[in-house]
C-alpha cells in the first residue's frame, strides 16, 4: 500500500507520517483537525478494502474495540470511509507516544522480579476487562503493549489480529503467523480456534520472556517454533533464573500449559494469583493499586512538593468536615424529630387530659369527659388510655394509610381535645398499614389467563412483550415485570412477557470457508457447534469440508451443526534439502510434515548429518509414515 502521508481522511483526520506497517493494515499519526488533537489512524490495505468480508470484520471487531473502557487498553474513537480523496477503510485510536514492550525488552534484556510483575498487572487489568465482555485479543505480544512517556501501559489491537485461516501457512504471506508465533497457543496452532485461556497462554509467554530476557523457543523458521509450542512444555522458569519464587514459577508454567483446561479460565484469575504473589513478596506493598502508571523514572521534586500540599490540604478538609459533623450531630440532638414532638405533645396531653378528667369526674360537673388525643397509637394502647376515663373504644372502619402502621389509629371521633359524655364511647379509625398486592404467579399461563388472574387485582396491565424462549412453548406467558411474588402499590403497571418460541437462525453456508469463522459465527448465530477433522485432497488445510445441516435454511436457536474441518491431504512428499542438514533438524522437519523419522547413526562425529534418506527425496508418502535417515 502507498504511503498516505499528507492525505486528508474524512476531511478530518490530517495524516503527518507512517508509524507503523502491517499485514493487514498501516498506522499513521494524525491531527484531529476537529477537535485540534493528536490522534493514530490505522488504515486498511486497499486490496483487503475491496473485500467485504475483510471489510465487514474490520468493522464489526473495530465496534467490539470500541465497547472497552479501561486506562490500559488503547481507546478507539471513531471509524469509517473516506468518501472524499483515496479510498480508506479507517479507524481511529488515541495516540500513545512512547515505546513498546518490545523495545524495553530489546534495551533492558530480562526484568527484575518486582519490575516484571508491576509491567504484568496492568497487561492482565486491561486483558480481564475484555474477558468479562466476551472478547479475546488473539495476538498478546510485546509489539501490541505499549508504554507511555508517563507509564501506562496500554494494549494495543483489541480483537483486529485474527487471520481468516490461521495457521495454514508458514510463509511470508501470513503476517500473524510470522510475527505472533512466538506467543501463540497450541490450540491457535493446531485448530485455529482461541479462547480467553489463549491471551492466558500468550501473556504467560510475554512473562517468561521478560523474566528470562529471551523467548521460551527459537529456531530458523516459523513452523519449527510453532512445532515446539504444540508438542513440547515451556521450560520452567527456575530452571534458568534460580531466584524467581516458587510460587511464580508455578503460575507461569500452569499459564504456559500445552492443556488449554490446566490454565488460568482468564486473565482476571491470573491476575488475582499474581496479586498474592506480589503480597507475599513484598508485604509492605500499597496494594491497593489500580495498575495504572508504572514508576519508570522516580518522582520530580515539584510533584513531592505538590502531593506534600495536597496531602496537607485534604487533612485540613478532613478537620474542617469532621467539625461541621460534631456540630450538625449537636444541631440533631437539639432538635427532636417530628414524631417525638408529637408523640411528646401526645403524652403531655394524655396527662393533661386524664387530670382534668378525674377532676372533671370527682370534683367538675362531670357531665362530659375531653377525648385524649391518641392518634399513633395502638388499638390496646388507645384502650389502655380511655379505661380510666370510663370512655369505651369502638372501631367504626379499617383502612389503608401508607404512613400509619397496621393496627395503629388513624383517627378518633371525637378527634382528640374533644368533648364525649361521661361513660360514652369514642369511634376509631384503625389504618390497614399500605395498600400492597402481591403479583400471581403467571409463568406457564396463556396470555388471557394470566390477564385475568391480574386483573382480579386493581393493577394496570401494559401492552404484551413477546420474546423468544428456548424453554415456554409459544403464546405462553414468561414471567412478569415486577415478577410474581412482589408486592406492589394499587394500579401499578404490570408488563406481561410472553414467549415467541424458539428463536428460529438462518443458517449459512461455511463450505470452503474459514474454519475458525465457520467456528466462531456460528457460535456467535447461537448454534451448538461440533467440529470433526479429516484428510481432504481438494479442501485446503483449517478449511471447511462439509456441513450438516447444509447452509440456507433456519434452524431452532441452540441447534446442533456439525462441520468437517480439513487437515490437509493425506499424502506429503520427503522433503528436498535432507542430506547434509542437521539430525536434529532434519527431524524437526519431518515430524511438522506429518512424518516419522527413524534415525540410524554411523561413524563418531560429534554434529550429526544426514547422509542418506529412505524413501527418496520428493517420494509421495502418506502421513504418518516412516521416513529413514542414515546420519554421521
Amino acid at each position: 500500500m502507498s504511503d498516505l502521508t499528507g492525505e486528508l481522511i474524512d476531511g478530518r483526520y490530517q495524516l503527518l507520517r507512517q508509524v507503523a506497517n502491517g499485514g493487514m493494515a498501516s498506522i499513521y499519526e494524525a491531527v484531529d483537525t476537529r477537535l485540534d488533537r493528536k490522534v493514530a489512524v490505522k488504515i486498511m490495505h486497499s486490496h483487503l478494502a475491496q473485500d467485504d468480508a475483510y471489510v465487514s470484520r474490520f468493522i464489526r471487531e473495530a465496534k467490539a474495540a470500541a465497547a472497552l473502557s479501561h486506562p490500559n487498553i488503547v481507546a478507539v474513537q471513531d471509524q469509517g470511509w473516506n468518501q472524499n480523496g483515496v479510498p480508506a477503510v479507517f479507524l481511529v485510536m488515541e495516540l500513545i507516544e512512547g515505546h513498546t514492550l518490545r523495545e524495553y525488552l530489546n534495551e533492558r534484556g530480562r526484568f527484575e522480579i518486582k519490575d516484571a510483575i508491576n509491567y504484568l498487572t496492568p497487561i492482565l487489568s486491561a486483558l480481564s476487562a475484555a474477558h468479562a465482555l466476551g472478547i479475546v485479543h488473539r495476538d498478546v505480544k510485546p509489539e501490541n503493549i505499549m508504554i507511555s512517556n508517563e507509564g501506562r501501559v496500554k494494549v494495543a489491537d483489541f480483537g483486529l489480529a485474527r487471520g481468516e485461516i490461521i495457521g495454514s501457512t508458514m510463509t511470508a504471506e501470513s503476517s500473524v503467523i510470522l510475527g505472533s508465533v512466538s506467543y501463540l497457543s497450541p490450540e491457535q496452532v493446531q485448530r485455529g480456534i482461541a479462547d480467553s485461556r489463549s491471551d492466558v497462554y500468550a501473556a504467560g509467554i510475554v512473562a517468561f520472556e521478560m523474566l528470562i530476557g529471551e523467548k521460551p523457543f527459537s529456531a530458523d523458521s516459523p513452523i519449527q517454533i510453532a512445532y515446539m509450542h504444540v508438542n513440547e512444555e515451556v521450560p520452567r522458569l527456575r530452571s534458568k533464573r534460580k531466584e524467581v519464587p516458587k510460587a511464580l514459577d508455578d503460575l507461569i508454567a500452569r499459564a504456559t500449559s500445552k492443556n488449554p483446561d490446566d490454565r488460568p479460565r482468564t486473565a482476571a484469575e491470573f491476575l488475582d494469583e499474581l496479586a498474592q504473589i506480589q503480597v507475599d513478596l513484598d508485604p509492605k506493598k500499597n496494594q491497593m493499586s489500580l495498575g495504572l502508571d508504572l514508576p519508570v523514572e522516580p518522582i520530580r521534586e515539584k510533584t513531592q512538593k505538590k502531593e506534600a500540599t495536597n496531602s496537607k490540604s485534604a487533612v485540613e478538609e478532613e478537620k474542617i468536615e469532621t467539625t461541621r459533623q460534631l456540630k450538625r450531630k449537636e444541631e440533631k440532638k437539639k432538635r427532636a424529630s417530628k414524631r417525638v414532638r408529637r408523640n411528646r405533645k401526645v403524652a403531655l396531653l394524655l396527662a393533661v387530659a386524664v387530670g382534668v378528667a378525674g377532676w372533671w369526674s370527682l370534683v367538675g360537673p362531670g357531665s362530659q369527659v375531653v377525648v385524649p388525643s391518641t392518634v399513633g397509637a395502638t388499638y390496646d394502647e388507645a384502650v389502655s388510655i380511655l379505661q380510666p376515663l370510663g370512655l369505651t373504644a369502638n372501631v367504626i372502619e379499617s383502612r389503608f394509610d401508607e404512613e400509619i402502621a397496621k393496627g395503629s389509629v388513624i383517627e378518633s371521633n371525637p378527634a382528640g381535645g374533644g368533648k364525649v359524655q361521661a361513660n360514652g364511647s369514642v369511634s376509631f379509625i384503625l389504618s390497614k398499614g399500605p395498600e400492597r398486592y402481591t403479583i400471581p404467579k403467571t409463568t406457564g399461563l396463556t396470555i388471557s389467563a394470566a390477564q385475568n388472574a391480574i386483573l382480579k387485582l386493581p393493577l394496570e396491565i401494559l401492552p404484551v412483550k413477546e420474546v423468544f424462549s428456548s424453554e415456554i412453548p409459544k403464546g405462553f406467558v414468561i414471567e412478569t415485570l415486577p415478577q410474581s411474588g412482589t408486592s406492589v402499590k394499587r394500579d401499578s403497571q404490570i408488563e406481561v412477557i410472553v414467549s415467541k418460541g424458539v428463536e428460529q437462525i438462518l443458517l449459512a453456508s461455511y463450505l470452503d470457508k474459514s474454519g475458525e469463522q465457520a467456528l466462531n459465527e456460528l457460535t456467535e448465530a447461537g448454534f451448538d457447534v461440533q467440529p470433526t477433522y479429516a484428510y481432504s485432497e481438494s479442501v485446503l488445510e483449517l478449511a471447511v469440508i462439509s456441513q450438516n445441516p447444509a447452509g440456507g435454511i433456519e434452524l431452532n436457536k441452540g441447534a446442533k451443526v456439525s462441520i468437517v474441518i480439513s487437515k490437509g491431504p493425506r499424502y506429503t512428499f520427503v522433503p528436498r534439502g535432507l542430506k547434509g542438514m542437521k539430525s536434529s533438524d532434519a527431524q524437526n522437519l519431518l515430524k511438522s510434515l506429518g512424518l516419522i523419522p527413524k534415525v540410524i547413526p554411523t561413524g563418531n562425529n560429534k554434529e550429526k548429518k544426514v547422509t542418506s534418506v529412505s524413501p527418496a527425496e520428493k517420494t509421495k508418502v502418506e502421513r504418518g509414515s516412516t521416513v529413514t535417515i542414515k546420519v554421521q
